[in-house]
């Protein structure tokens, strides 16, 4: 049976890695995709993971009916065998329930990644959706590491290196972006609610200590 499979983790989770993975394997067996994707951080229409690993795929809009792309594709004789869904979190909710319908009303596999939560640690509206319709959720194995090493469960968006928790729910970024822009860093739960990252640690072990005040 055809199933929409969530696979979920953090934003260094290797999922887009996952998803060129799953692409190849079924091209290499005679099985042709689709890919989606949005916000991805290579450009418009691109579906690249933190190896260098860059492939094409279509971008999805704002309003886009993903469903109708689909059935249109297969009208003019196109073959379909899959769907692959990157950034998936980036998707509008009614967006989601087009996949689920690729699913259920033409039989095809869809495979959907994405994060579950933004730098506030709240639901992405197409990760709820997801969570909510998905046939599987499957949580990536590639395990995140904080920078104290424990295991990273929480995005943080940074500015400047300091950690902020205000402004717009997506703002494309990297884990690897200069400490000036604005990036994102994985953490794990205790130092994302102290707003403690690499950089802001790092910035307290070096400010000099404050000398002890003794009485003469």
């Amino acid at each position: 049976m055809p199933e929409l499979v969530f696979f979920s983790g953090t934003m260094d989770c290797g999922k887009s890695t996952l998803a060129l993975q799953i692409s190849h394997n079924r091209s290499a067996r005679g099985l042709q995709g689709v890919i989606f994707t949005r916000d991805d951080r290579a450009g418009e229409g691109k579906l690249s993971s933190r190896l260098g690993l860059v492939t094409e795929a279509v971008e999805v809009t704002e309003g886009m009916d993903m469903y109708r792309y689909l059935v249109d594709r297969l009208s003019r004789g196109g073959k379909v065998d899959h769907v692959i869904v990157d950034e998936a979190q980036f998707l509008a909710p009614e967006q989601i329930d087009q996949l689920a319908r690729v699913v259920d009303d033409l039989g095809l596999d869809v495979f959907a990644f994405g994060i579950t939560t933004d730098f506030r640690t709240k639901l992405f509206p197409g990760s709820q959706r997801l969570i909510e319709l998905a046939d599987r959720i499957e949580t990536l194995q590639v395990e995140a590491l904080c920078w104290c090493g424990a295991r990273a469960t929480h995005n943080a968006r940074t500015v400047d290196g300091e950690m902020v928790v205000e402004g717009a729910q997506v703002v494309v970024g990297d884990v690897n972006r200069p400490a000036e822009e604005v990036g994102y860093e994985v953490l794990c739960r205790r130092h994302h609610l102290r707003r403690m990252t690499r950089a802001s640690v790092r910035a307290g072990v070096l400010s000099p200590d404050v000398l002890p005040v003794t009485s003469v």
